[in-house]
């Protein structure tokens, strides 16, 4: 199966180049083995300003109110030279999917950055977004944006990368005709059905056009609702929905026993006790057995390159956490 190559911007220092203040390189397995698939915008934002390799490190300071990205051993106020950078690189973007950025970093970081009360030894007054990965948050937060650190958790992960296909596939395969939304309509119908039925059906009602817009406005419309769906990874009953309505393409072929078998893992994942990906598996393996045309195209049983897929996502369950409130 073909998948679209979604167009990122990765933090440099996350194994494109030894960038970081400390001159290293930060190993990740999962942008290690994405790289191939998508379209990567590597940048380093204090590289960018014109500071060395290595470097002193840098912290966000409040200072009457307002924060400040200062270098504490030269006393130096970048503030200026970083969002003079930030409007720039960003208004400059072609149309992204997403954003991996680094964690914890005073100018990268989407969350969780230490911002202290004085320029040396003072208290940590807040914890918050970098003076670059704010920005980021404010202008491409709906699309699929998160921390290298975040995105070693499973569960995180893998709404990370339904997402990012996703969104890849509607910005290369709806742009010309109504045709094209109708298509990608259909073929990601279930997993929009998982993230939330009742906007699956404005979706469908928006694609119908029974208004007659002209396709831009319709195609905007789409988006606008597209990327709200998508804020937050479903919950396991909406996941159960769709398996529950998968299971009865086949409810006359299967045996008493096989039935029993799916809603036992069916409840199993209801109670936490094994991840999605064995229900899913189950019906990925019917629709294989018995060719089942409709299924086989929907995006919610192939959702991304299969060697995405990491071993720890197979044996992790989720926790019932929700990991998208701030």
């Amino acid at each position: 199966m073909e998948f679209p190559k979604p167009r990122v911007v990765i933090s440099k220092c996350i194994e494109f180049e030894s960038v970081r203040w400390n001159a290293q390189i930060i190993t990740n397995e999962l942008v290690k083995s994405l790289i191939p698939h998508i379209e990567a915008i590597p940048v380093c934002p204090e590289v960018e300003i014109g500071l060395p390799i290595p470097r002193d490190t840098l912290r966000i300071v409040r200072i009457e109110g307002e924060d400040r990205l200062m270098q504490p051993k030269t006393g130096k106020d970048l503030t200026k030279e970083m969002n003079e950078f930030t409007d720039r690189f960003l208004n400059s973007l072609p149309p992204v999917d997403g954003f991996i950025m680094m964690s914890q970093s005073p100018s990268s970081g989407l969350s969780h950055v230490k911002i202290y009360a004085g320029i040396e030894k003072a208290p940590i007054i807040e914890r918050g977004a970098g003076m670059f990965g704010r920005v980021i948050k404010e202008k491409f937060g709906n699309l699929a944006v998160e921390d290298e650190g975040r995105l070693r958790n499973p569960i995180i992960r893998e709404h990370f990368l339904r997402k990012l296909f996703l969104l890849a596939d509607f910005r290369e395969n709806t742009g010309a005709r109504i045709n094209d939304l109708v298509d990608f309509h259909s073929r990601h119908k279930l997993m929009l059905k998982a993230y939330n039925q009742n906007e699956m059906r404005i979706l469908g009602r928006i694609v119908a056009n029974h208004e007659k817009k002209p396709y831009d406005q319709v195609h905007s419309d789409y988006r606008e609702l597209l990327l709200r769906v998508m804020l937050r990874a479903p919950d396991h009953g909406n996941n159960i929905n769709v398996l529950q309505n998968a299971m009865g393409y086949f409810s006359s072929d299967l045996k008493k026993e096989e039935r029993a078998y799916f809603i036992e893992k069916l409840d199993l994942y209801r109670d936490g006790k094994i991840p999605l990906i064995v229900p899913v598996d189950i019906i990925r393996s019917w629709i294989i057995r018995f060719d089942e045309d409709y299924l086989k195209n929907q995006s919610y049983f192939n959702p991304y390159p299969d060697d995405l897929l990491d071993v720890e996502s197979i044996i992790q369950t989720s926790d019932g956490r929700d990991y998208w409130k701030e």
